[in-house]
């Protein structure tokens, strides 16, 4: 095992991050300024292909993204709320942090917490968050699934909005073309909104099939396919069979829902297990990563989400409750799965076949959330 470290400060001598704490709004000049971070590199087959890079101190990663222009967008919680940073050479130095949530909607005792992060292709980046208030006891409306966007070029979030006031959780967020995003979370049932204005406006929530069954702890991950359909997936609880299901969606609404069970190891449970999970797009496909009694599993699917052979594949990935799932593909047909267990982020390399690459790998990561990117030269980058 090998180790390549940039230049590190103690925080005791000299803070090399600071949180902004000046209103959102004034300019963002400031993402000028970069930091240096430390970059490891682990060995094994995957040596030249898996680096970690350490976003600002205090801050913990839910969500990456890699825009058009190479551009990492990293969405992280903190004590401060929400905060984004991005890096513009593959995690090596990072922007300062800029809140997501606006001054007039921060109250005394609400917490707002990262959810998920979705970047168009005009560089747009969209936010799902959630709150506390439910803990405050606050009216049931205040329970929902809250939204903040920033534009390409501008000086900082959108004024954070309530896109459903409904109780509701398992948030998530995916950005198509043509201004297209969909929102997704968990109310008894699944629901959707959807925006064709890059956000401007959303649909009222609604069911896209009423024979959708989710666990109602765990969440939702969507993601929008070459096609513009809208793949969701998430989690049965009919009869207490757990299993994974994809669901593809027209945005249209002229085709009927599809629905493909992905899972193959049964896990019956008399219990929502609270776990996460996610799906992304591929070159004309996606993969998919859960975990099934405690163990992380992945899977290609085809455009029409059917599982394509090898069908599904064993990780050496454990998960923990609500941890992050992270499946990362290479323009090879490389894929780079990661998985949170226990303050430690740790991942496995598998070739187009399916076939583990290496060793796993490991760092030491708090908090819960998942977080990379992969970048040119069919590289990958993980934020423990």
């Amino acid at each position: 095992m090998s180790f390549l470290f940039a230049r590190w400060e103690n925080p005791r001598r000299r803070a090399p991050f600071r949180v902004l704490r000046h209103p959102v709004g004034r300019s963002l000049a400031v993402l000028g300024l970069f930091f240096s971070v430390a970059v490891v590199s682990f060995a094994g087959n995957s040596a030249d292909r898996v680096s970690t890079a350490r976003v600002p101190a205090g801050l913990q990663p839910r969500k990456a993204q890699a825009s058009a222009d190479g551009t990492i967008h990293v969405l992280c919680d903190s004590e401060h709320g929400p905060q984004y940073v991005q890096s513009r050479d593959d995690g090596r130095t990072f922007s300062a942090p800029i809140p997501v949530v606006d001054a007039a909607s921060r109250k005394p005792g609400l917490k707002f917490l990262a959810w998920d992060l979705a970047v168009a292709r005009d560089g747009r980046v969209h936010v799902a968050l959630g709150t506390n208030a439910w803990q405050l006891k606050l009216p049931k409306e205040e329970w929902g699934f809250f939204y903040a966007a920033l534009g390409p070029g501008a000086a900082g979030f959108s004024p954070v909005r309530n896109l459903n006031h409904q109780p509701s959780e398992g948030f998530s967020i995916a950005a198509g073309d043509r201004g297209a995003v969909g929102a997704t979370f968990l109310s008894g049932k699944i629901h959707t909104m959807t925006s064709r204005d890059g956000g401007v406006t959303f649909g009222e929530p609604a069911e896209p099939d009423a024979t959708l069954n989710p666990c109602k702890c765990c969440t939702t991950s969507v993601a929008y396919g070459t096609d513009g359909k809208l793949a969701l997936l998430y989690r049965e609880e009919t009869d207490n069979d757990r299993d994974m299901w994809l669901s593809l969606l027209d945005p249209s609404g002229s085709g009927r829902p599809t629905r493909t069970r992905i899972s193959l190891t049964p896990w019956k449970i008399a219990a929502c297990p609270m776990t996460y999970f996610t799906v992304v797009p591929a070159a004309n496909s996606y993969i998919a990563a859960w975990p099934t009694k405690g163990q992380i599993y992945f899977t290609h699917l085809g455009k029409d989400g059917a599982v394509l052979p090898p069908g599904e594949i064993r990780t050496p990935g454990t998960n923990g409750m609500r941890t992050g799932v992270l499946a990362l593909p290479a323009a090879d047909g490389a894929t780079l799965i990661a998985w949170k267990n226990s303050d430690a982020l740790g991942w496995q390399l598998y070739d187009a076949k399916g076939q583990a690459q290496g060793n796993p790998g490991n760092a030491p990561s708090p908090g819960t959330g998942a977080a990379g990117v992969a970048v040119a030269g069919g590289k990958f980058v993980l934020f423990p």
